[in-house]
C-alpha cells in the first residue's frame, strides 16, 4: 500500500486486475493506501484486507499474485505473518531492495541477492525479481517521448516469469527476461544506480526522478 504498491495496485486495478491492499490497519480504509490522486478513494473493483486475507480470505478466496513491496527490514515479519503454507504455488513479485546504510546492498550467503534470501524464506512461493529497478514515478506512466521503458524481470519458474511479463507489459514496460533467480543480483545493483542518479546520492550528481532505463537493439 505504499508508493510502489499503492501505484501498481492501482494502476492493475484500472487493466482489469482484481486488486487486494495489504494494510495492517484496516480500519484506515482508501486512505492508507498511496499512489492516488489525493481524493483518498480506490479504485472500482480494489479493496483493502489484512496482509494475511489479502493473500488468503476466510471464505477460501486465495490469490493468485502476490507483490511483495515492503522495505528490506520489514520483509520477514511481513511474509511470516501470512501464516504457514499461505504462499505454496502463488506467483511472488519481489519487488523489494536490500538497502541498508549508503545504498549498501545487504546480500545473504554466497552474495545472495534480496529476492533469493525472500525465495529462502517463502521456498514454495514462485518467486520473480520484477518493478524494483526504477522509481514508481515510472509505474504510473513508464513512456518517454511515445517509448516504453525497460522493465527487467527475473525468476527460476517460466511460468511465473511470463505472469510478470505480462504484468508489466499491462503498464507500459518493455518487459525483458532477465533469466533465472539468480540474476536478480544484477537487476538490484541496477537498482541502487537507478537510486543513485535519480537521488544524487554518494556524490552522484542527481538527474531527478524522471529517469529510466531502456534496452536499445540494432
Amino acid at each position: 500500500s505504499g508508493n510502489v504498491g499503492g501505484t501498481l495496485g492501482r494502476r492493475w486495478d484500472t487493466l482489469g486486475h482484481d486488486v487486494v491492499f495489504g494494510v495492517r490497519d484496516t480500519q484506515r480504509g482508501a486512505a492508507a493506501v498511496k499512489g492516488g490522486a489525493g481524493d483518498g478513494a480506490l479504485p472500482p473493483r480494489a479493496r483493502v484486507a489484512t496482509p494475511a486475507q489479502a493473500v488468503r480470505g476466510d471464505d477460501g478466496w486465495r490469490a493468485d499474485v502476490v507483490l511483495l513491496a515492503t522495505p528490506w527490514a520489514a520483509v520477514p515479519t511481513a511474509l511470516a505473518e501470512l501464516g504457514p503454507g499461505a504462499l505454496d504455488g502463488v506467483v511472488l513479485l519481489d519487488a523489494t531492495n536490500p538497502l541498508g546504510a549508503g545504498l549498501r546492498l545487504e546480500t545473504g550467503p554466497d552474495g545472495a541477492s534480496g529476492a533469493e534470501q525472500v525465495q529462502a524464506l517463502a521456498p514454495a512461493a514462485r518467486v520473480v525479481k520484477v518493478f524494483n529497478t526504477t522509481g514508481f514515478d515510472n509505474m504510473r506512466d513508464p513512456v518517454y517521448e511515445g517509448v516504453a521503458s525497460v522493465m527487467f524481470y527475473a525468476g527460476d519458474d517460466p511460468s511465473a516469469r511470463m505472469v510478470a511479463h505480462q504484468l508489466a507489459s499491462d503498464l507500459g514496460f518493455e518487459a525483458v527476461d532477465a533469466g533465472p533467480l539468480v540474476r536478480a543480483r544484477q537487476l538490484e545493483h541496477l537498482a541502487v544506480l537507478w537510486i543513485s542518479l535519480a537521488m544524487g546520492v554518494g556524490g552522484t550528481p542527481s538527474h531527478g526522478r524522471d529517469i529510466a532505463f531502456r534496452l536499445v537493439r540494432r
